[in-house]
C-alpha cells in the first residue's frame, strides 16, 4: 500500500518515513505543501498522512484543494493541538487527527484503521479461488494451510489480488511494491514472482499467477 507523507521535518520526516517502510507500507516523501499536492494530485496513494505548518502550501491549504477531486483519507499529523485544530482539520475533510509528540504504534494503528475503511473501502479478507488473504493481519492460506510469506511477497501478492483480473506491468508492480522507477536490466519482479509463485502456486495444480508474455503479470482464478 501507497502512502504520500507531507512533512517539512527533515528529523520526523525520516523517522516516520523508516517506520512506514518497516511496516510494510510504501512512501513518497513531499518536504513542502506545494510538493504534497502535486504528488497527491498526480499519483494514486491509499494515504495521506499531512502536516498542517508547512512551506508553500499549509496543510489546511492542501487540503482544501485535495477535496475538490480526490478522496484520499487524510490523517493530520501535526503539532496543532487545540481543539479549534482539531474541529477545522475534520470539517475540512481529514479523516483523522492526531497530536505529537505521538505513539508511533497508535499512528499504524489509526493508518491500518484508516485504509480498512478507506474509500475504495477494500474488505479485508480477499477471496480468490482457495486462497485467502486477511489484509489486516497480513496472513495469507491457500487451502486452509498457512504460507509464510515476506513483507515484500505479501506486498505483491496483494497488490495482485486488488487488482485480480487485471494484466500488471513490471513498471507498475515495481513501482507499486518496490517504490522504485523500473529500470529494465533489473529483474527484480521477475524473481519476486517466481519465489512468490514456490509458495502459493507451485504445490496445487491449480495456478493462480499468469505471466502474459511482453506485458506482466496477471492473478486470476484460472482453471
Amino acid at each position: 500500500m501507497k502512502i504520500l507523507l507531507v512533512e517539512d521535518e527533515v528529523k520526523s520526516g525520516e523517522y516516520l518515513r523508516k517506520g512506514l517502510r518497516e511496516a510494510g507500507f510504501v512512501v513518497d516523501w513531499a518536504r513542502d505543501g506545494a510538493e504534497g499536492l502535486q504528488l497527491a494530485l498526480q499519483e494514486s496513494y491509499e494515504l495521506v498522512i499531512l502536516d498542517v505548518m508547512l512551506p508553500l502550501l499549509d496543510g489546511w491549504q492542501l487540503l482544501r484543494e485535495l477535496r475538490k477531486v480526490r478522496d484520499t483519507p487524510v490523517l493530520f499529523l501535526t503539532a496543532r493541538d487545540e481543539v479549534e485544530d482539531r474541529v477545522k482539520g475534520l470539517e475540512l475533510g481529514a479523516d483523522d487527527y492526531l497530536v505529537k509528540p505521538f505513539s508511533f504504534m497508535e499512528l499504524i494503528a489509526r493508518v491500518r484503521t484508516l485504509l480498512r475503511r478507506g474509500p475504495v473501502r477494500e474488505s479485508s479478507l480477499i477471496e480468490i479461488a482457495d486462497m485467502q488473504i486477511d489484509v489486516m493481519k497480513r496472513r495469507v492460506t491457500r487451502n486452509g494451510e498457512r504460507l509464510d510469506l515476506t513483507a515484500k511477497e505479501f506486498s505483491l501478492l496483494h497488490l495482485l489480488a486488488q487488482r485480480r483480473g487485471e494484466v500488471l506491468s513490471r513498471s507498475l508492480i515495481a513501482s507499486q511494491v518496490w517504490d522504485m522507477n523500473f529500470d529494465s536490466d533489473t529483474n527484480v519482479v521477475d524473481v519476486a514472482i517466481r519465489r512468490l509463485r514456490a509458495k502459493l502456486d507451485d504445490p496445487h495444480p491449480r495456478k493462480l499467477i499468469q505471466t502474459v508474455r511482453g506485458i506482466g503479470y496477471v492473478l486470476e482464478e484460472g482453471e
